[in-house]
């Protein structure tokens, strides 16, 4: 195969017949391909002829993705928040994973809501309200434990008399109370209970 007049960017395929590089046209691929000029257009917003090939660009408020696309700069991926985010009609929003949680001063990042100070907790009577983050449960209070009675758990109060969790003196009664318990000298002595004479 033999050009006479040559292919200036591309190969001689047959006689006087040349096969263009990308980006370059004619009889001899010696013109330029305005690929801006195409259908379909090959950017998204706006296109720059250069000698052999091309470049997109795209408009204010928006960056180039690698596919050529224009992106706007206010995507979730640019944003950065810490556990996801939305778009509404072009404004991006950070989310947090659970009503127990706030977004922060920063917009990004999520940080706890402490139901139990706020009072947005509910414990029953017998039960306290521990903070986690971005949640809470309610624990049973102290002088009472969980225990699995009539086909539920329920706090159900320690007798710290028989448990011996007691703190009363050799010489005083324990007495159980709901939650608690209270030591009373027995007879013969006095005091607190916790110390008898």
């Amino acid at each position: 195969a033999t050009c006479g007049h040559g292919c200036k960017y591309g190969e001689c395929t047959g006689p006087n017949k040349c096969k263009c590089f990308p980006g370059f046209t004619g009889k001899t691929c010696n013109q330029d391909l305005n690929e801006c000029g195409l259908k379909p257009r090959p950017c998204e917003h706006r296109c720059m002829n250069t000698h052999g090939s091309y470049k997109c660009y795209c408009l204010n408020g928006y960056m180039l993705m690698p596919d050529g696309t224009c992106a706007s700069s206010r995507t979730c991926a640019m944003v950065n928040c810490q556990y996801g985010c939305e778009e509404v009609k072009g404004h991006v929003q950070c989310l947090c994973p659970s009503g127990g949680l706030q977004l922060g001063p920063n917009g990004r990042t999520c940080i706890d809501i402490d139901e139990c100070s706020t009072g947005k907790a509910v414990c029953s009577y017998s039960r306290r309200c521990v903070n986690t983050f971005g949640s809470f449960y309610c624990k049973c209070q102290l002088g009472y434990e969980l225990k699995y009675t009539s086909g539920r758990y329920n706090c159900v109060d320690v007798n710290e008399c028989v448990t011996n969790r007691h703190r009363c003196n050799l010489h005083a009664e324990c007495l159980n109370t709901q939650g608690s318990f209270q030591c009373k000298c027995k007879q013969g002595y006095q005091g607190s209970g916790f110390d008898c004479a």
